[in-house]
């Protein structure tokens, strides 16, 4: 008598597919100039933040009035030993944008992160138990309903103002909009056979939702997440400018913008210097995103 073998993977070719996938979506992505360039610009921004204590050339918090408002080595009577120039207080600028910005990405990225997890968490167990897709969504819109300035105020008037406060203040406010967006993609993932068939296996809830719900959304869950740590990151230094984040003498960008704003008619590179860094990394964030996005969507790659 002839055996007859049936696989119990619902999903055998699927590894060998997505690896194909992989491949052809970063060749994609490697011919889009905006996005090559971007990244680059990012790999050697963060570079230059987490090998702060290494390359800068003063301490961030060595004050020297007779050094203060010095402008940048391009202008007239610029101190050479300052490239970018001095701020109110004497400190280089050079030296505190890259202590900086390695604040305000931690807090963006720290963020981004805490809030992916709880609001893909979220987004999937609102997608696999029908049951739980209202309560979890009403959660969402409540959430939605809060401007996100709100949320930091809240915060810090409870916790006070720094950056631990304004990390959960971001936090909060990454979680509603990637719970919507996972719960959205998993809900397509929800309609495939491979999820029937996984079921009818006896695959446990679990394993489906960690093996085959998750992996099959997480394109669209990366592509948001790159486009949201733009945004955190513009909120963060939005908030940092009103005073809710990172407190003097701690370097932050949005703090250094808002400490150069009393000197903007006669030393402008304070407060522009800083303000330029921001919105170079929010830039590329968003072009990059924009990029991946074009190379994951599979009804824009058609």
């Amino acid at each position: 008598m002839t055996e007859i073998h049936v696989s119990m993977n619902p999903v055998d070719e699927v590894p060998a597919a997505d690896v194909a996938a992989r491949r052809t979506a970063l060749q994609k992505l490697m011919r889009d100039k905006g996005a090559v360039l971007s990244f680059a610009i990012l790999a050697i921004i963060v570079a230059a933040a987490l090998l702060a204590p290494v390359i800068a050339p003063h301490d961030p918090y060595d004050n020297n009035l007779r050094n203060m408002l010095k402008p940048p080595v391009w202008a007239d009577s610029a101190v050479p030993e300052h490239l970018l120039g001095t701020d109110g207080l004497g400190r280089d600028i050079v030296s505190r944008l890259l202590y900086g910005t390695r604040t305000t990405l931690m807090m963006g990225v720290m963020a981004v992160l805490a809030g992916g997890i709880i609001g893909s968490f979220m987004g999937l167990m609102a997608a696999y138990y029908r049951w739980l897709e209202g309560p979890v969504m009403r959660i969402v819109d409540i959430l939605l309903s809060f401007p996100s300035i709100l949320f930091g105020l809240a915060i810090a008037a409870v916790l006070g103002a720094g950056i631990f406060s304004i990390t959960i203040a971001l936090t909060v406010s990454a979680i509603p909009t990637i719970a919507r967006i996972t719960r959205g993609a998993a809900m397509v993932q929800m309609q495939m056979e491979y999820i029937t068939a996984s079921r009818a296996v006896g695959m446990s809830d679990a394993r489906i939702i960690w093996l085959h719900l998750l992996p099959n959304s997480a394109s669209t869950i990366f592509v948001y997440l790159t486009l949201q740590l733009g945004q955190t990151i513009l909120l963060g230094a939005a908030l940092s400018f009103i005073g809710l984040g990172a407190q003097p003498p701690t370097a932050e960008l949005g703090t250094m913008a808002s400490e150069g704003r009393n000197f903007l008619f006669f030393a402008p590179h304070v407060s522009t210097i800083p303000s330029l860094v921001i919105f170079l990394i929010v830039l590329c964030f968003n072009v990059l995103g924009d990029a991946l996005r074009d190379v994951l969507d599979p009804r824009l790659r058609q």
